[in-house]
């Protein structure tokens, strides 16, 4: 049986424009996983999806 593999992505997030970017994302099949603060003390969010065969 084979082991599910994934492709992972981070965007930047703007904050006016945050539900219209995770929208964006979740349409094009990712999955949010974690949003955390990036190092310039904006927002960063980690998302996965199923990789293609």
């Amino acid at each position: 049986m084979a082991t599910q593999q994934w492709e992972y992505a981070t965007v930047p997030l703007i904050i006016h424009a945050t539900k219209a970017i995770l929208d964006q994302w979740g349409a094009d099949g990712w999955e949010l996983v974690q949003v955390i603060q990036g190092p310039d003390a904006g927002l960063v969010a980690y998302l996965k999806r199923p990789k293609q065969a």
